[in-house]
């Protein structure tokens, strides 16, 4: 048995796994304490880097650890209850995800088997739907992340509605904060949905990121419109020089994340499909080409493709595409490989294992002394 410093205890406990953790605080109440305090939650999501891949599939979600092996999936017990008639995945952050049943919005951390939920935000109805007979197609994209500056999580709700009749656009904008625990109204923003995909925001830094036009017209002008969940105001990421009009109809952008990085795809739908990556964030300089899938990689065109991630030595990229299958490609050999064993995949998603709760933290001080008391006692270890 060995006495360690409180300080090496607390880096040693910081490399573990949420499941560890989850064991060990179990032992005592100091213990728990510590596992249980803000300041030690953020060093362990600092300090374990452990990532695992979440799938969903109609209505069930699956946890995949081991890159190395991806067709070893444990299905989650999923936080609602009741009949379940609609599932969507509205994001990650920080081992939260973000999804959403006809029960409501659940903000929930599979790796500590917590959750939260929240209902819906009201429906809004169009200003000026009784006065002009027009009719209105209605739908709603979500985007999910952290506020570093206030020490809070946020899920923005954009609803918007295309009047057929009479080509008029409304938008309502909806934010949901973790430290008020409640929805407030914002500004509408100065841009259309009619080109952004009817998915999740892509959360890099401190904002959250769509592909969107600035006007109901689809001929005008696409864009990489970014929400920062800081200001709480919408802008512009640059776009890469890809040597081409960035409005032809010849091809289609999305985005993606990689390892914190913002990614923009180019799919020209009949040759090939570009990936570039914004090594630094908002600085159009920084963007570079990162790989190029051709003709022979798929039968294409293809309706959809997304980043998730790097293998576990960075030597491949994986691939979700059309939202159905996982593909590798290899950046050296430039060749993709198919992931067997997975059944269709409606949305697939990278999520780290952290012990953050899905509500907002208690108070440093309810804990404070106890957390102190052990920590000054040291604690032995047996190696």
């Amino acid at each position: 048995m060995v006495d360690l410093p409180p300080e090496i205890l607390t880096g040693i406990l910081s490399l573990l796994p949420a499941q560890s953790l989850l064991r060990f605080r179990s032992t005592s109440k100091s213990l728990q304490s510590l596992i249980d305090s803000h300041n030690f939650i953020k060093l362990h999501l600092q300090n374990f880097l452990n990532r695992s891949l979440i799938l969903r599939h109609n209505f069930d979600f699956y946890q995949i650890e081991d890159f190395s092996n991806l067709t070893t999936g444990v299905k989650l017990n999923i936080p609602f209850t009741g009949p379940i008639n609609r599932m969507s995945l509205l994001g990650s952050c920080n081992g939260l995800l973000c999804i959403s049943s006809n029960a409501g919005i659940a903000f929930w951390n599979p790796n500590i088997r917590k959750h939260r939920i929240i209902p819906f935000p009201p429906i809004p109805t169009p200003q000026h739907h009784e006065s002009n007979n027009n009719i209105y197609v209605g739908f709603c994209i979500h985007g999910f992340g952290f506020d570093p500056l206030t020490n809070d999580y946020k899920l923005i709700r954009i609803s918007c509605f295309v009047g057929v009749q009479h080509s008029t656009f409304e938008s309502h904008v909806r934010l949901f904060s973790f430290k008020t625990n409640s929805w407030k109204e914002l500004p509408t923003m100065p841009y259309t949905l009619s080109y952004a995909r009817r998915t999740m925001g892509d959360f890099v830094e401190n904002s959250l990121h769509w592909v969107m036009t600035r006007k109901l017209d689809l001929l005008q002008p696409r864009a990489i419109v970014a929400f920062n969940l800081t200001l709480e105001i919408f802008n512009e990421v640059p776009f890469p020089e890809i040597g081409e009009d960035v409005n032809s109809e010849s091809f289609q952008i999305g985005i993606s994340v990689l390892e914190g990085c913002l990614c923009m795809i180019v799919n020209y739908q009949t040759a090939k499909i570009d990936v570039w990556v914004m090594k630094e964030y908002g600085c159009r300089d920084s963007w570079c080409k990162l790989f190029t899938l051709a003709e022979s990689c798929f039968s294409l065109p293809l309706r959809a493709l997304r980043i998730l991630g790097y293998s576990s030595d960075r030597s491949m990229v994986l691939l979700q595409v059309d939202r159905e299958k996982l593909f590798w490609y290899d950046l050296k050999s430039e060749c993709v490989s198919y992931v067997e064993g997975i059944p269709r995949v409606d949305h697939a998603i990278i999520c780290v294992g952290s012990l953050v709760q899905p509500s907002f933290p208690r108070k440093e001080n309810q804990t404070s002394k106890r957390r102190d008391n052990f920590l000054s006692q040291g604690f032995k270890l047996k190696l």
